[in-house]
């Protein structure tokens, strides 16, 4: 990691959401990281009254369209790329993206091309382009530190283990809004019903990814990539508590477990501090109030969706790619009532087997997977709505 004097400097893209706002929260109190410049898409309103109250002059707003007056003292970049040439100008020592979705990759690339360590909340880098990025980290001497809980738990779990005893690695799942449902009953629920997580508050892709269980495939991908991890050697238990973030299988048969209320506070603060722990109110675990944890087997009957991104996983190439753009895409047609909440996940694997020969080994060539996936879902998803 390049120090910049004794203080730590971040770059935060994705402030206005729900990581970025909670990572503004912990930092508050924070006297040896200071954050010298934020990024969103298209809240400005909401970019600039987080600058206000965090002394932040140095913004991106990746969107050009915009009402409200930019505050005095503040530089602000505007439009496609705003949020790299933020990064490239500061040269921060870490930067945390929380952006949503395939537009963060080029967030990630700006970060480890200029050096700058990488707090990863954007999953959706290392679902597409994991073996560039990391080869990218690795060429620029940088580290990729995970926030989401599952695989902040994986790496906290990890330290000091040596990988020949290490045999199998555990995501849990909450199971989202409707866990013990068929796909029958699950064909036709409505936008508010599959938003209505049982334990996390998000944003509304994930969510939705939540719910279909897309969003614990796409962890797959990244624990894979992550860790080195081979996809045989992955598993996921449904775990409704939300307690229990990730186990770890030894070779002697025993597991570490990782458990903490669910607060993103905790992994957010780990990874952007140091990978380290100090105590920013997060609630800690009474085991004798909560009573009983309880495990079960995903129903992949009704949840497909972690089946076809372990296929796509194994095939590699620009298959990942594929996957991530087509769910992105059925996602936004779901969110905007105009493909039922059970076409999504067919329409992703319709997508991947008709993609399935694009190459995939640049980033350029993940671009063109990108696009075609996006175009040819897009086209797709018209076509139900048509039919319906």
């Amino acid at each position: 990691m390049c120090q910049h004097g004794f203080m730590k400097r971040i770059v935060i893209a994705g402030v206005t959401g729900s990581i970025g706002t909670q990572a503004v929260e912990v930092l508050a109190d924070n006297d040896e990281i200071a954050i010298v410049g934020m990024a969103a898409g298209a809240k400005a309103r909401e970019l600039f009254e987080l600058a206000t109250v965090a002394g932040v002059t140095e913004l991106a707003l990746a969107s050009e369209r915009f009402a409200e007056q930019v505050p005095d003292g503040v530089t602000l970049r505007v439009g496609a790329g705003s949020v790299e040439a933020l990064i490239a100008e500061l040269k921060p020592d870490l930067v945390l993206n929380a952006v949503v979705g395939y537009a963060g990759l080029s967030i990630t690339r700006a970060a480890l091309e200029n050096g700058a360590d990488l707090a990863l909340a954007n999953k959706e880098s290392l679902v597409a382009a994991g073996h560039l990025v990391k080869e990218l980290a690795a060429d620029n001497g940088c580290e990729i530190i995970p926030v989401d809980s599952e695989h902040a738990s994986l790496a906290q779990l990890l330290e000091g283990i040596p990988a020949d005893e290490i045999s199998n690695m555990t995501l849990t799942a909450s199971g989202g809004p409707f866990r013990g449902w068929t796909a029958e009953r699950m064909a036709n629920v409505t936008v508010d019903e599959a938003l209505n997580h049982p334990t996390w508050t998000m944003g509304g892709k994930i969510s939705i990814d939540s719910a279909t269980m897309m969003n614990k495939g796409l962890e797959l991908i990244e624990a894979h990539h992550l860790f080195g991890v081979r996809y045989e050697n992955l598993k996921v238990l449904v775990h409704p508590q939300s307690i229990v973030h990730a186990l770890v299988e030894l070779t002697d048969g025993m597991q570490m477990a990782h458990m903490g209320m669910p607060d993103m506070k905790a992994p957010i603060a780990w990874a952007v501090e140091g990978r380290t722990r100090r105590n920013i109110g997060v609630a800690p675990l009474d085991l004798g109030v909560i009573g009983s944890l309880t495990f079960e087997e995903p129903d992949l009957m009704a949840f497909p969706a972690l089946p076809i991104v372990i296929e796509a996983g194994t095939r590699g190439g620009s298959a990942p790619a594929v996957l991530n753009a087509a769910n992105e895409v059925a996602v936004t047609a779901f969110l905007q009532g105009r493909l039922g909440f059970g076409r999504i996940i067919p329409l992703v694997a319709v997508c991947l087997e008709q993609l399935q020969d694009m190459p995939g080994s640049t980033f350029d060539e993940l671009d063109e997977a990108d696009r075609a996936a996006r175009a040819l879902t897009a086209e797709a998803a018209s076509a139900v709505e048509v039919s319906t």
